[in-house]
This record gives C-alpha cells, structure tokens and sequence, in this order.
C-alpha cells in the first residue's frame, strides 16, 4: 500500500516514537468484527448458538472478533438479524454513549446503519430512534438494516441537518454524530479511499463536520448527551473541532472518557479516545462526549428553538386525523377504522399474535399499515423512508403482512410458526424464494406461518396442503 506522503508527514509528527509501529500495522490484515443482535438474544446466548468462535472485543460486550476466512454474511443466522457484520473500532461510539430505554435518540449520520441497529437494540423497544441519512440511495440501505434488526420505534429520514433541527429544536436525549471524514483511519481496511483523500482531505470535511455538529446541538436537550466520533487520525477533524464547538458552544461541557487499554487521549490531552490500529485489534477512530449543561444554554452562540410549528395550515388530512373514533381512542380516523374492522384477511392475522396491536399508534397511508412509534408527532413534516413499524399492506380485502413485521416479532409472539434447523436444506431454500415442501407433521394447518430458523424469524409463508408458499421478501432474497 503506498501511502500519500503528506500523510505520513502528519502522522510522523502526530504520534512521534509509535509511528514506526503504526506504519508497521499496515503490514497486517485488517480485523473483521461481528457484533450480537441484543434486541433478539444475549452475548451468552450467541456464544450457545455461534458457529464461529468468540473472540470478544474490548470496549463492547456484545462484539466479537470474525476469522477473515469466515463467511458470516452467507449464514441464515445473518438473515435473522441476529448480528451485525462492523469493523471493530466502529463499534466503539454507540457503546461509549450511554443510551437508556424510553431515550430519544438520534444518529445524524446513520447509513449503512451499524451504529443505529446497536442504538436500537439498546433502546429495548422503548423511546424512539430517528436514524437519518441526508443521501436518499444510503437511507434505503440504512432502513434495510434496520428492519432486518428487527427495530420497530424507528423512524428513518433523509434531510439536511439544518432542515432536521427547524422541526425538532431541543427534542433529543441523545445524539451520535459519526460524521462525514476523510477516513485516514480506514486506509488499511479500504486503500481505495486514500484516492477520495487526495481529491477532499482534512481542509474539506473539516467546516462540514462543524457545521452538523452545530446544528446537532440544536437539537440536544438540556442534560442531553452528543457523542461526535471520526475513522480519521487528521487532529483538523478531531481536536481541533472539538474545541472549535466548546469555544462556539458554552452550554456544552466535554465528558472525560476513561477508554481501555490500547486507548490514548487526545493529542493536546483533553479527555477523549483515540484508537489506532497498532495500539489495538482495530482500525482508527475518534470518539469526543459532549452534555449540554442546563443552565447554560442561554449562552450558547445558536440558542435552541421551540419545536417548530408546520407553516403549511390545516391541511385535509390533518383534518380528519382530528376526526378521531371518540369511543376507541384509536389512532385512525374514523372511516379507516371502519375500514380495519372490515379487512377480515387483516383480523385473522392479528389474531395470531400474542397480543392485540395499539390501534391508537397505527397510521394508514397509500393502502399501507403501520404502528408508530410512541412520541412520534404527525406535525413533523420530513422526507421519511419509514414512520414506524410497517405493518403490512391492505389489498381489496386481502391483507399481506411486512417483511419488517415477521422480523420485530419474537419466539411466542405469533402462534403459527414453521420453525426450521439452522442445517434443514429448506432454510437455504425458503431464503432464495422457493417454495418448500412439507413434512407430514408439518401439513395440518393454514393461513399465514412465521417462518423461523431454530426460533428466531426470517419471513412469512402461506400453508397451501403439501407445501409452502413462499412469502420471503425478493429484494432480500439470497443471491
């Protein structure tokens, strides 16, 4: 690998007496790391199930190291969500912030959603996680895998941080901002992007990564947490945005992190985390906590903003979601209850589950069904990829649910399940859309079955005598 010389000026004169040991580490293979799905099963109970060894990683309990000859992306397991392929460094920023169940949160920065999906799981399935994208093509990957994650108090958008903070203000518990770098620290695990640094170095993400932050903190409530984090080693992107943002921004304060071992502290000593891969089995990253004071966000140099109020008048629809059934406090208005209430394919369905939807988060658009998630306000008028947890389809008195609903349910949760070995040919099988065979014992019912492998689900599937039919979704179907 041959390394831009202007680089190696700087990280000769950032690490000092470590370079020759760092500039060795390119020598070696890059680590691959697997981390554990905690929103279906534990770290033990992966470590039962997992047909690779554990080989744990440091400063996240639920990651593991991966043999570079393994194939873990080519595992049913993989397409049960029960894990999350990341570079292990990678994982560091939504294991240092200190996420809680019923936060608000939200990853600015999230595609292709490995932070977001950790982010999620942490949530327990309370609060809400608004994970955006300002590229519309990446956003599409990021809802993929969050659906595949099995989240469901999601929302995914694709807006400009600025046009993010004109609606929500001081709405946030928690923010993460991996921002857009020039990804030094990833030179080793992707040579390809040394290219990109010589066409937009440090000077260039530099006034970007300041202006998300400063639109960020718009929107972090008092006592609220942001963590700002790179894969670049450029001290322009890292230290000297932090104190650009203590200097822009007095209600922040910058939280000392303890780290581990192979961590170091900045480079003009303030309390943050650099990795570097000769230090520890990863790649490079930065990681810098913020909190923002609550008395002192009068001073800050942007303020904060009320939630902002749509400018756009009553329209149609707000009016008739106005327009609520008084007597069930549903969520619908009041001839799209009527018309759930009618949709006999949909009411059989729901009455497999273990335990009736709340109709009062549920949302109709475009024949389209969803559950949305708790705290999530109508008024907010983004570009969205994903409100909530898409139900399924309405279709003419036929009702196909969601590939992202087989995916949010758990063992117990749904009461017709095909449940198949992780070593059954028809795993294989039913994951690249064919229908299956049935065995005897497996024939005696109808309508929709979960389909599962050793517990966890993959899809749906529709009982047809011998066989079923399958329901997999194509686009994620096995190539």
């Amino acid at each position: 690998m041959i390394l831009p010389e202007r680089f190696l000026e700087q990280m000769k004169e950032l690490l000092g007496q470590e370079y020759a040991a760092w500039l060795a580490s390119y020598e070696e293979a890059p680590n691959q790391g697997l981390r554990v799905n905690t929103g279906k099963l534990s770290a033990g109970e992966w470590a039962q199930i997992s047909p690779y060894p554990f080989d744990p990683v440091p400063w996240t309990p639920n990651g593991s190291y991966v043999d570079g000859a393994e194939r873990p992306s080519r595992d049913p397991y993989y397409h049960a969500g029960l894990y999350y392929l990341q570079e292990p460094s990678a994982m560091a920023p939504a294991a240092v912030l200190p996420i809680q169940p019923g936060d608000r949160v939200l990853d600015l920065c999230a595609a292709p959603g490995g932070k977001s999906t950790e982010l999620g799981a942490r949530l327990q399935g309370q609060g809400l996680l608004v994970s955006n994208d300002i590229s519309a093509s990446r956003a599409k990957a990021l809802l993929k895998n969050l659906e595949l994650a099995g989240l469901a108090n999601i929302c995914v958008t694709s807006e400009t941080p600025e046009k993010l903070a004109d609606t929500f203000g001081p709405f946030f518990d928690k923010i993460l901002v991996d921002a857009p770098c020039s990804g030094e620290g990833m030179f080793r695990k992707e040579p390809d992007l040394i290219k990109s640094w010589l066409e937009r170095g440090p000077e260039e993400y530099a006034p970007l990564q300041r202006e998300i932050l400063s639109q960020a903190v718009r929107m972090l409530k008092p006592d609220g947490m942001l963590l700002y984090s790179t894969c670049t080693f450029s001290p322009m992107e890292d230290e000297d945005t932090v104190r650009w943002l203590l200097e822009r921004e007095p209600g922040l304060e910058l939280v000392p992190l303890a780290g581990w071992e192979g961590t170091c502290p900045g480079v003009d000593g303030s309390p943050v985390l650099r990795l570097f891969p000769h230090r520890l089995r990863g790649e490079g990253h930065f990681l810098a906590l913020f909190r923002k004071k609550e008395e002192g966000d009068a001073g800050s140099a942007s303020g904060t903003k009320a939630l902002a109020v749509p400018k756009t008048g009553i329209t149609a629809r707000a009016k008739a979601e106005a327009d609520m059934d008084p007597r069930t406090g549903s969520g619908l208005t009041r001839q799209e209850l009527r018309r759930l209430e009618q949709e006999t394919d949909y009411l059989d369905w729901e009455r497999h589950l273990a335990a009736p939807i709340d109709r009062s988060r549920m949302m109709i658009r475009e024949d389209m069904l969803y559950l949305l998630p708790e705290g999530f306000d109508r008024s907010w008028r983004l570009r969205y990829l994903r409100t909530g947890l898409l139900l399924g389809e309405l279709k003419r008195q036929r009702f196909e649910p969601s590939q992202a609903a087989a995916m949010a349910l758990k063992a117990g949760d749904f009461d017709t399940v095909l449940s198949l070995k992780r070593e059954d040919e028809r795993v294989i099988r039913y994951l690249k859309g064919e229908t299956l065979a049935l065995l005897p014992k497996e024939q005696a019912k109808k309508g929709w079955a979960l389909v599962c492998v050793d517990g966890f689900p993959l899809g749906w599937g529709k009982y047809a005598g011998a066989s079923l039919k399958n329901k997999y979704y194509p686009g994620w179907r096995w190539q």
